[in-house]
């Protein structure tokens, strides 16, 4: 029998190479893998495709740090756990008392679409129906979100982080996977292992039958939850010191290697 039924890993840092690529060793791994695969990701779905085009074929997703729960082939979702719009209003409300510069944007409609305000330093993709800028800041709080973004240009990344965190405690949750200045915040509850928690009470999976792979602070919860949790060679300290054990780097095909080792593959 299997030692794990059921392999989670993260994206980006993880699983794909730097350049955002599946390697031919990661594919094959994949394909030859005895137990389901499921991504767990701060991407929201409209980011998958990338990945997906890369796959023979497409595999579930816990998405937006565990807000929402997708499955690729019916293109359906299947649990969503939005930051609801009095909640969005409590947060932007303190959030711009807390930082007058802060400047922020939205994943709305399940993550399919990303609102962003005028202030927002960082043009992600080219604007389109799913992605544009807010005509005015009501906008952000008027429909109910499954992430809340938030950026600073006069703040360094470790100071903002915990300022965030502090002025949301006990209101939302608050988590990083950047190296600049950017803050994730979900509903409070939210997290990468409640929304794979979720999944595998569906599939009858224990945690302590997950195996779990990441490389950033929004992994943490993932990792701690996990029967096993290996943080890449690449991961940030703070994933490294909650890990089971340390890997290789995304760029050596770390979790391709360490599953190719305990599957026998």
């Amino acid at each position: 029998m299997p030692p794990y039924r059921l392999v989670a890993s993260d994206i980006d840092g993880t699983l794909i190479r730097e350049d955002g690529t599946l390697s031919r060793r990661t594919l094959d791994v994949i394909h030859a893998l005895p137990v389901p695969l499921v991504l767990v990701t701060g991407r929201p779905v409209r980011w998958l495709r990338q990945l997906y085009d890369q796959m023979p074929e497409p595999v579930p997703a816990v998405c937006a740090n565990g807000a929402v729960v997708y499955d690729p082939d019916t293109d359906e979702i299947l649990r969503a756990d939005p930051l609801s719009i009095d909640l969005l209003l409590d947060v932007s409300k303190r959030l711009r008392e807390a930082v007058p510069d802060i400047a922020l944007a939205v994943e709305v409609e399940d993550g399919r679409k990303f609102w962003y305000e005028e202030t927002w330093p960082v043009r992600w993709e080219a604007d389109n129906d799913n992605v544009r800028v807010l005509a005015t800041p009501e906008e952000l709080t008027s429909a109910p979100a499954v992430k809340l973004l938030a950026r600073s240009a006069n703040h360094e990344p470790g100071p903002f982080f915990e300022l965030i965190s502090q002025t949301l405690a006990g209101v939302a949750e608050t988590t990083h996977s950047s190296k600049s200045a950017l803050v994730e915040i979900s509903a409070t509850g939210v997290t990468k292992a409640a929304g794979l928690a979720w999944l595998c009470e569906r599939q009858g999976i224990q945690a302590s039958e997950v195996i779990a792979f990441g490389d950033m602070p929004n992994d943490i919860p993932l990792l701690t939850w996990a029967g096993h949790s290996v943080a890449m060679g690449n991961a940030h300290p703070a994933v490294r010191e909650v890990a089971d054990e340390i890997g290789r780097t995304n760029d050596e095909d770390g979790v391709a290697i360490y599953l190719q080792e305990v599957f026998g593959l």
